[in-house]
């Protein structure tokens, strides 16, 4: 049998209204009303709807999660999927469901993520960033509903993001190489057009200048932060000489490609060229030689993108975007600093 809280009220002698106000720790009601309303609730094995509650409360408990763009992650990628278990965890503890929109057919039915959040009811969304933005995306930010963007510099009334300085990874690694006494150096960057990529390329050319390092354009390449963009990119650098001393690949998906591309030229890592990937993933520790790399703080990413939206949710009228401090991580591929 299928109760309501029509009938839970019946059998408690109260209205529905109060039966509601219990349910969902309203004040205003005398205790033994309440204990005479949990007991009945208790004896019947009664649980509210989720509609019931949400129009309760105006709440639904239900963050939408949105992999934004033509060309976008998935579940499988080492880095926003740890990002993923961090803002999961967090947003769970803080009483929330996720709800992911695909956006499989969403080209071919000219879908708005704006009209789904609305008919589910979302409190807000979590958008990964991905390439070549939707329109739909730009549509939602640009509405009443909280949205947090992870690596997805946009702006909104009630939008914020989180990311790593970017502008910070690059300088890092040109400051490492610059103490290393190592001045040719490659770059194997994302997109042209990615908001990301020209974050990362703006720090390193402005590092290569601070240290007054001369930009070889031949060792200059543009990938799309996976495997076989490095590989190519890799490639195309060795293509002739002289060849850099080391080569920073603005993803460690990318690194993997430049040192396949790197071993079947015949060189070495680091004798011949050090390799520099970023976000650090578990697979670069275990790689031959080890990969050093720049650290994006994948759960700390997380949490704040949780913490964020869930102020924006609850009333905070503009949150200032929050940039996270990266970490040089030395390993084998390129040697330390010598004091």
């Amino acid at each position: 049998m299928n109760l309501t809280i029509k009938d839970i009220a019946k059998m408690a002698g109260v209205s529905p209204a109060t039966v509601s106000k219990i349910i969902n720790n309203y004040g205003g009601i005398g205790e033994s009303t309440k204990q005479k309303v949990q007991k009945v609730i208790q004896e019947t094995g009664y649980r509210p709807t989720f509609s019931a509650k949400s129009l309760a409360t105006k709440k639904s408990n239900l963050i939408g999660l949105i992999y934004a763009g033509k060309i976008n992650v998935d579940f499988t990628h080492p880095f926003f999927n740890k990002v993923m278990t961090s803002f999961k965890k967090i947003i769970g503890e803080l009483g929330y469901d996720i709800l992911m929109f695909s956006n499989e057919q969403f080209h071919q039915d000219n879908g708005s993520y704006l009209a789904r959040c609305r008919h589910f009811q979302v409190d807000g969304c979590l958008i990964i960033a991905g390439e070549e933005i939707e329109d739909a995306v730009f549509e939602l930010v640009q509405s009443e509903i909280p949205c947090v963007g992870v690596d997805l510099d946009l702006s909104g009334p009630r939008y914020s993001y989180v990311m790593t300085d970017n502008e910070k990874i690059s300088s890092k690694v040109v400051e490492h190489l610059y103490l290393q006494n190592i001045r040719e150096i490659g770059f194997i960057n994302g997109k042209q057009d990615s908001s990301i990529a020209m974050l990362r390329e703006q720090g390193f050319m402005n590092a290569m200048q601070q240290f007054g390092i001369t930009v070889n354009k031949d060792w200059i390449y543009h990938g799309d932060f996976f495997e076989d963009s490095g590989y190519r990119g890799m490639k195309k650098i060795l293509e002739n000489r002289p060849y850099p001393k080391a080569v920073f690949a603005a993803s460690d998906l990318m690194a993997f490609g430049a040192k396949k591309a790197i071993a079947e030229h015949g060189l070495e890592i680091p004798n011949d060229i050090c390799l520099i990937g970023c976000d650090d993933i578990d697979a670069c520790q275990y790689s031959t030689p080890q990969l050093t790399t720049v650290k994006q703080d994948k759960e700390k990413l997380g949490k704040l993108a949780a913490h964020l939206l869930n102020d924006l949710i609850n009333g905070a009228k503009e949150k200032n975007p929050i940039l996270v401090d990266p970490e040089l991580v030395l390993r084998e591929s390129c040697t330390p600093v010598k004091n």
